[in-house]
């Protein structure tokens, strides 16, 4: 049954206008219909559809119910041991398909993960990832570096509440049809394989969250470089009419390049400094997490993970990466890392 097929039962047997509303903003939006058409139409926000429709890809379509908690059960012996015969005939899976299957076939929903990672276990199936970390690291520049940031945030405050100046938090991903390749729960006696005829095949995206509405606006470019960099600013300008922009980002070279810096010169001309047009800040060397953008490309080659088994070309890896991600409202931990202005609008 197709996540389509699921949302119009939904639709068809849900007596509440909420639940309804929910799934028809759904059910719109993966069938290709603009998000403006959906919002007049269904007299919803931007950050309703997106909210409901990654809440159904993620959890499925019954989360779209009203206080939505999920059944609450257990297995008992037998049934437990179906589900581990289950878990050894699959080739690979994910914790969604676990629950899925737990759900559907017995009614059982656990109210914590580690349930299901104790079911992982005892079928004798791993999960298992290492971390990295960057020597070159200054902790007590990454401090004062977040400092700095904070203090220009609450400085610029007023301005941004009244939608005289737009924050941009920015970063470039290079998206690899082999980035489809991931962590899946699988047996230990089998390799896990995903077809795939070219993992080089590469796409520079430019994304810039937007920091008061967590607005994600991402532009598809040959490259990472200065030319391309003008261009994604000029383009966020033509989002934000009439707002001046400030822009947070890495120390990458074509964002401190000699003709990157003519272009600032060029804009904002002979204004003082809290007027210019474009204000760019760069975050602490080797310090990521400094960068909410960090996540976004995350979750997004996370949610292409999820949907490998659909991606049969790159141009299908590219679009799922850009439905994930351009024009959505996103809520997240990393977006409260500097505690100053980050609301929904």
């Amino acid at each position: 049954m197709t996540i389509i097929t699921e949302l119009d039962d939904f639709i068809n047997t849900s007596t509440n206008t909420q639940e309804v509303k929910r799934a028809l903003a759904v059910k719109m939006i993966l069938m290709g219909i603009s998000s403006h058409e959906i919002e007049d139409l269904l007299q919803v926000s931007h950050s309703f559809i997106s909210k409901w429709k990654n809440r159904a890809l993620f959890h499925g379509v019954d989360s779209l119910k009203l206080q939505y908690k999920g059944s609450k059960g257990y297995l008992n012996a037998d049934s437990k041991a179906k589900v581990i015969e289950w878990l050894r005939q699959q080739p690979y899976l994910r914790t969604g398909d676990l629950k899925r299957h737990l759900d559907h076939e017995y009614g059982v929903v656990y109210a914590s993960d580690e349930s299901y990672y104790a079911l992982f276990k005892t079928a004798k199936i791993s999960w298992k990832k290492s971390q990295k970390k960057n020597p070159a690291k200054d902790e007590e520049k990454v401090k004062a570096k977040k400092k700095e940031i904070q203090n220009k945030l609450e400085e610029w405050e007023p301005e941004i509440k009244a939608g005289k100046l737009a924050v941009f938090m920015i970063d470039e991903c290079h998206l690899l049809w082999g980035d489809l390749l991931g962590y899946v729960w699988g047996r230990t006696d089998s390799r896990v394989e995903v077809p795939i005829k070219n993992q080089k095949n590469r796409q520079t995206y430019y994304g810039a969250l937007d920091y008061q509405n967590h607005e994600f606006i991402v532009k598809e470019y040959s490259s990472g470089n200065t030319e391309n960099t003008v261009d994604f600013i000029k383009h966020l300008q033509k989002q934000r009419p009439g707002q001046r922009i400030a822009i947070f980002w890495d120390g990458a070279s074509y964002h401190k390049s000699q003709e990157f810096k003519e272009y600032l010169k060029k804009v904002n001309g002979e204004l003082s400094e809290d007027e210019w047009l474009v204000h760019c800040t760069t975050f602490a060397p080797n310090a990521p997490e400094q960068n909410p953008v960090e996540d976004l490309w995350l979750q997004a080659k996370n949610f292409i993970r999820q949907f490998y088994h659909l991606c049969d070309s790159f141009k299908v890896v590219k679009g799922l990466f850009k439905f994930f991600a351009d024009g959505q409202i996103f809520d997240f931990p990393k977006l409260f890392y500097y505690g100053i202005l980050p609301q929904v609008i």
